[in-house]
């Protein structure tokens, strides 16, 4: 790429770098405000201000919103659009201590991280010359400055450019993906009032080491998943002076996480490449109070990444797996019980607990037979606990335990259910037509990349993004399993998939490579990102308009 385009995306990055915009903050409309500021002096936009608007998150506290900038090539009239998304937003800056001030000012901040004692491997690349520092200037504003600088340069010899672009640059992703949610409707608005033929979405979010010296720079065409298996265990309540007459809900939940936790054998594996294995992002019991009675449930939850399997497929492993730590419980617990008695002389009674483990679906079916109209009651109970203050995934747990609560049966039990948020993967397996183009516009485009890396191409994208929900997964009863099955779904959280299943597309990643991200030390190799990454997502561009 030309160093004219080089030095312009390091000014757009730079620039927006600058407005400090972390998730769940008004700096999300700040920053909005300036990319549409950025378009709105391109001459391309001048002219035709109806291609460059806002897009507002509906009911949104801080009034939060995404840009949609459309680009319409003249050189002859054509459907052929390429559809872009990044996310404006970036993660808090907490992690800076007495450098926050600097946090959203790279050239500064580079500058105070000489002063600091910084690892090695970090100190490294402050000496090279070759990073750049600040939040969100790696995840991922560079490479929104990519996608902006070529769309500049296209509309400045927009005569000559056949085809179209849609971007939307997207609030929320760090958050609950709001933007990208309420943009996916506006895609298909514009699909069907200007005929467009949507070939692929594109996002241009961060790369980085898969591993320790990992010589590649990758190129992703496709995405990972996510979902939330979660657990919810029901004990049986006892004084802690006669607890083998109780069931510790606590211990159930430690043995799913030790059954489950890390364990590669519920790693996807797809082309050869295989998700990371779930993990736990929360476990505790739901006893509010200190007292001498043991807790009655508890609630743990795992990220389970995904790159083939659906819900249906992982709703079924969960259940398996829970039933195999109820078993294992029940078995440590009769035997502990045993030398127990043995050691006090008592006489020996097998403990009364059976093993037992069900889906949300199965606990609602079961509750329906003694309760009329239970899912008006559970939309009302959903509906009321959106008026309260409290993390969305414990408003999924207290739905679970109202509808538990309805039941007469006491006895102990885990359901398995979902907690939001969900992501699908899509899988670009090349069978296709879109797939297939796709597949061949990049690897044409790596080919006529000359650069001093080693590029490679990776099937998915491996962190969670708004990527995956550029298409749903075509097993049947995607939809359906994950509905029935996450507590207050349509109140609590939705998600549009009739609008993500009519856009369909294939998805692929390419993006300014660092290292870092999250992370204090977040930063950009300037040359791979200003330099390598806009020529390739160009070439991409241009041969997928072909």
């Amino acid at each position: 790429m030309n160093a004219d385009i080089a030095r312009r995306v390091e000014e757009i990055a730079l620039d927006l770098a600058s407005t400090l915009s972390v998730v769940d903050t008004p700096g999300e409309v700040e920053i909005a405000e300036k990319v549409y500021r950025i378009f709105s002096e391109m001459s391309y936009y001048k002219a035709n201000p109806q291609n460059l608007f806002y897009v507002d998150v509906p009911n949104d506290p801080l009034k939060r919103k995404s840009v949609i900038a459309i680009l319409e090539g003249k050189k002859a009239k054509s459907d052929k659009t390429v559809l872009m998304i990044g996310h404006t937003d970036s993660v808090g800056i907490s992690d800076y201590g007495n450098l926050k001030e600097y946090a959203h000012q790279p050239l500064k901040l580079t500058e105070k991280f000489r002063e600091l004692d910084l690892p090695q491997a970090v100190k490294a690349d402050l000496e090279s010359g070759e990073y750049l520092f600040g939040r969100g200037l790696f995840d991922m504003k560079s490479g929104d400055a990519v996608i902006m600088a070529i769309m500049e340069m296209i509309s400045e010899d927009i005569d000559h450019f056949e085809g179209n672009l849609v971007f939307a640059a997207v609030c929320d992703e760090e958050g609950n993906s709001a933007g990208m949610l309420t943009c996916v409707g506006e895609f298909g608005r514009i699909r069907e009032e200007r005929g467009y033929d949507y070939l692929a979405l594109l996002d241009a979010d961060y790369i980085t080491e898969e591993y320790e010296g990992d010589p590649n720079k990758y190129i992703y065409i496709g995405t990972v998943g996510k979902v939330m298996p979660t657990f919810y265990v029901v004990g049986k309540e006892t004084h802690v002076g006669e607890s083998f007459k109780g069931l510790d809900p606590n211990q159930i939940a430690a043995a799913i996480t030790s059954r489950i936790n890390l364990n590669p054998e519920f790693s996807d594996v797809a082309d050869g490449e295989v998700t990371l294995p779930p993990i736990t992002l929360k476990q505790r019991d739901l006893k509010t109070e200190y007292s001498v009675q043991i807790a009655k449930s508890a609630v743990v939850f795992f990220n389970y990444a995904t790159h083939c399997s659906t819900p249906e497929v992982i709703l079924r492993k969960m259940i398996r797996a829970a039933e195999e730590c109820f078993e294992e419980v029940t078995d440590t617990l009769n035997n502990r019980y045993r030398t127990f008695c043995e050691m006090a002389h008592r006489e020996f009674k097998p403990l009364p607990w059976v093993p037992r483990v069900m889906s949300f679906d199965q606990l609602c079916a079961a509750v329906r037979k003694e309760v009329t109209g239970l899912d008006e009651k559970i939309k009302e109970k959903a509906r009321a606990l959106m008026q309260e203050e409290m993390d969305s995934r414990d408003r999924s747990t207290r739905i679970v335990a109202f509808v538990h609560e309805m039941w007469s049966d006491k006895n102990p039990v885990v359901i398995v259910y979902f907690s939001q948020p969900y992501y699908p993967h899509v899988y670009v397996e090349g069978k296709r037509p879109k797939e297939k183009a796709l597949l061949e516009a990049v690897e044409t485009a790596v080919q006529d990349t000359k650069s001093d890396y080693q590029l490679g191409f990776k099937k998915f994208f491996p962190y969670i993004s708004d990527l995956s929900y550029g298409a749903v997964p075509e097993e049947e009863g995607v939809v359906e399993t994950f509905q029935e099955n996450m507590p207050g779904y349509g109140i609590t959280y939705d998600l549009p998939f009739e609008a993500i299943r009519a856009l369909n597309l294939p998805v692929l990643d390419i993006g300014a490579f660092g290292k870092d991200a999250h992370k204090f030390t977040e930063r950009i190799e300037k040359k791979y990102t200003f330099n390598v990454a806009p020529e390739l997502l160009y070439r991409t561009i241009k041969n997928l308009l072909k």
